[in-house]
């Protein structure tokens, strides 16, 4: 019967010294199971900072992706406003164009408006004139005696070949006998005045014709030298030296 083998125990020994000329060695003895929990131990921290290296890196990969993500977000927003401005101020600068047109059309228009305001108040100051009688109602020189009353009149004596005038423009309203002067012949002018030419020379115009002022009514001969003239306002007789223009 062979004898039992008993197992050897083996021990782990770690030397440690020094370069040192007095220094001592010194022996730590390690029984093998505690090796391995070393071992182990060191395996398990040395994996960790493996996968905590490898975790942190990939949050880093993350991060720098968002952050990248975020930088063309920004980088979007920010040529979204650039090109929302240049839209804006394109906008805008179209608007103020129109406005600008608008404006000059309204200037011409509001020029031509005062242009034609006053074309018309010239054309109507002119047809006024034209249709006020100022006119002395004879051409040529003539003596003049002013008759009071309640119809005013004015007597003008004339020389033979002058003239008997319409006093402005207007329209014959009647042509009637007249006892003293022969014929008695009113224009009416449209704007209340009415003129009265008093004369026995023979009419050159007849009921309803339009005169224009200075027409020719009557011619002065021999025999109807005298005029009687006068004037209405509103049916109401005036005294005409208050509205002719009597010059020299």
């Amino acid at each position: 019967m062979e004898p039992k083998k008993h197992k050897r125990k083996l021990n782990h020994v770690v030397i440690v010294t020094s370069d040192a000329v007095d220094a001592g060695v010194k022996q730590f003895r390690f029984s093998p199971w505690v090796v391995r929990i070393i071992i182990g131990v060191l395996c398990v921290i040395i994996g960790v900072l493996l996968g905590y290296v490898s975790y942190e890196k990939k949050i880093w990969e993350s991060a720098t992706l968002k952050i990248s993500e975020y930088h063309d977000e920004i980088e979007a927003l920010e040529a979204a406003l650039v090109q929302k401005e240049e839209d804006t101020t394109a906008e805008k600068n179209a608007l103020q164009a129109e406005i600008d047109e608008l404006n000059n059309k309204m200037e011409i228009m509001s020029e031509t408006i005062n242009q034609k305001v006053a074309a018309e108040a010239e054309m109507v100051a002119r047809i006024e004139a034209l249709t006020m009688p100022t006119l002395l109602p004879l051409s040529g020189s003539a003596s003049i005696e002013e008759q009071a009353g309640d119809a005013p009149m004015c007597v003008f004596t004339a020389s033979e070949g002058a003239l008997v005038v319409s006093a402005a423009e207007g329209t014959v309203f009647t042509l009637v006998e007249d006892a003293d002067y022969g014929y008695n012949l009113t224009i009416d002018h449209g704007n209340g005045y009415q003129t009265v030419y008093r004369n026995k020379g023979e009419a050159l115009v007849k009921v309803g014709d339009t005169v224009k002022q200075n027409q020719t009514l009557f011619i002065i001969g021999e025999e109807n030298t005298a005029l009687g003239y006068q004037m209405l306002k509103d049916g109401v007789y005036v005294n005409p030296t208050d509205i002719m223009e009597i010059s020299g």
